[in-house]
């Protein structure tokens, strides 16, 4: 009997060699087509590039709108571009869907939209056999001019890794949101609360503090890490450049709050859902300006690691002993819902 894969993302040799078996790129206008690592295929159209992103959320049911929106919007960011349009495939469950799930999903979709100055222009909306809950997939397109594109694969070597806000910020509020009811007992509401509210503040949306990087410093690489935490978005980066990482275990940010629900429930923080963070590479000499950048729009930031020849590896460095970086095929936070 066969055996079935597991729940999240595909191993990266595994989905390295689906794209390389079977898939060709036959048009030339496609620059940055399906590759490990990149976050969004970019067409040329001529005077600019059309970027274009797709997405599901299936972790969540609270907020799904909401997050359709952010998590779209997050992956054209890190190549530089403006999230511009956006369609949506809304998959309603049999025999729960509401009128008013399907307005609140459609409200959150407008909210998000007019925040960050994105058209609603298209999709699909169907009530769906098998789903024991509602899973939005989204469709995110915009545009960047040609010369201030920006890729995963750009890393270089020498270049310093910075992250920004702290690691495992959508999982904080994904944990408070699924575990309220065992938390409870232990942690205020108010306390809950503003775990849950992670999402909002600290915040998962990457995309101004992808505008303020690339306006401010020659940027060398993006990545927006997600399923797999931020130890597999460096994996993806790394990949993705062909080079090796050296990280800094101390060096990680992360908040109270997140260390403190994933120690419950015996989560690695570094292998947990981490959309709110924003990994990107830049040379050494540009760090400190653009530091001070962030620092000035009340962005945290942080040098975590460098990126080194890929025959140096992937290391992550913890008081001085370097093992490899560990690699999560599994979402951490897969655990929660066992």
């Amino acid at each position: 009997m066969e055996t079935s894969l597991p729940l999240g993302k595909l191993k990266l040799e595994q989905l390295r060699r689906l794209l390389t078996t079977y898939i060709s790129l036959n048009d030339e206008r496609v620059v940055v087509g399906p590759e490990v690592g990149e976050d969004a295929a970019v067409i040329d159209m001529g005077d600019r590039y059309l970027v274009a992103k797709t997405d599901p959320i299936t972790f969540v049911a609270d907020d799904i709108g909401w997050y359709a929106i952010v998590i779209n919007a997050n992956d054209l960011a890190t190549r530089g571009a403006t999230p511009k349009w956006f369609l949506a495939t809304i998959l309603l469950p049999e025999h729960r869907a509401t009128e008013a799930m399907v307005e609140t999903i459609f409200a959150q979709l407008a909210a998000a939209c007019k925040q960050y100055r994105i058209t609603l222009c298209g999709g699909h909306t169907e009530v769906t056999y098998g789903l024991d809950r509602p899973i939005v997939v989204g469709q995110m397109l915009g545009e960047v001019a040609k010369d201030r594109l920006i890729r995963t694969a750009g890393a270089q070597i020498g270049n310093d890794i910075i992250l920004t806000k702290g690691i495992a910020v959508e999982a904080t509020s994904i944990i408070a949101r699924v575990k309220h009811d065992d938390l409870i007992s232990n942690y205020s509401p108010d306390y809950l609360r503003a775990c849950r509210d992670f999402i909002y503040t600290p915040g998962i949306s990457v995309v101004e503090e992808a505008r303020i990087a690339a306006e401010t410093a020659q940027v060398t690489s993006m990545h927006d890490p997600t399923e797999g935490g931020v130890a597999t978005g460096l994996h993806e980066l790394a990949e993705a450049a062909g080079v090796g990482v050296q990280i800094t275990r101390e060096a990680i940010p992360i908040f109270p709050e997140t260390a403190t629900l994933c120690a419950r429930y015996d989560l690695d923080p570094l292998g947990v859902i981490a959309s709110g963070a924003l990994l990107m590479t830049v040379p050494p000499q540009e760090t400190a300006k653009l530091l001070d950048a962030f620092r000035a729009n009340r962005i945290q930031a942080s040098v975590i690691g460098n990126v080194v020849a890929a025959d140096h590896g992937r290391c992550l460095w913890n008081q001085g002993n370097s093992t490899p970086l560990p690699m999560f095929h599994q979402d951490e936070l897969t655990k929660i819902f066992a």
